[in-house]
């Protein structure tokens, strides 16, 4: 079995929301909260390995997970955050406004969108699958890995009929946890 959790929250998850990506933004006092929350939820879970994307974020999160369990976060890459290319660290809202088909585009998703100047859905959805695999195939099982919103919803998306057209229809909350 395969949990995934979503990192603590940062300063871009809050209110006007922002295109985070691979911005490597920390978690802040709330996200912190959230990271020792989940922490403790999974307290005796029998977890044989954590596994962590690169982003600052979620590497905080799995170190407050992997202090109470015992365990040292295996780092990979391929789970990060979609690049969201020149829309990173720009506010949702005024991408709406300057840029209304581009946004109106991105909310009807799919596997052929490409952030302006990032990575396609596709491309996110199968590094993303591609680091699932080889985390069963290591064997270390159950494992936990954390990771991002984005990258809960391309999982999400494989396991569902609408594939990435339904990449919009589920709410990850920070810290939340989907048992694959």
């Amino acid at each position: 079995m395969i949990v995934l959790a979503r990192h603590g929250e940062t300063d871009d998850n809050l209110p006007p929301l922002r295109f985070q990506g691979r911005r490597d933004t920390p978690l802040n006092a709330t996200g912190r909260r959230q990271a020792a929350a989940l922490a403790e939820r999974l307290r005796g879970e029998p977890f044989a390995a954590i596994y962590t994307s690169n982003l600052l974020r979620a590497r905080a999160t799995a170190d407050a997970v992997g202090s109470v369990l015992g365990l040292e976060p295996i780092v990979d890459a391929r789970l990060a955050e979609g690049a969201r290319g020149r829309w990173e660290g720009r506010l949702m809202e005024d991408v709406a406004r300057e840029e209304p088909e581009a946004y109106d585009a991105w909310r009807r998703a799919g596997g052929g969108w490409r952030f302006p100047g990032g990575e396609s859905l596709s491309e996110h959805h199968d590094r993303v699958l591609a680091a699932l695999a080889d985390v069963g195939r290591a064997g270390a099982l159950p494992a936990l890995v954390v990771c991002h919103g984005g990258s809960i919803r391309a999982v999400l998306c494989s396991r569902d009929a609408r594939g990435l057209d339904g990449f919009h229809a589920w709410e990850v909350p920070n810290c939340a946890t989907v048992r694959l």
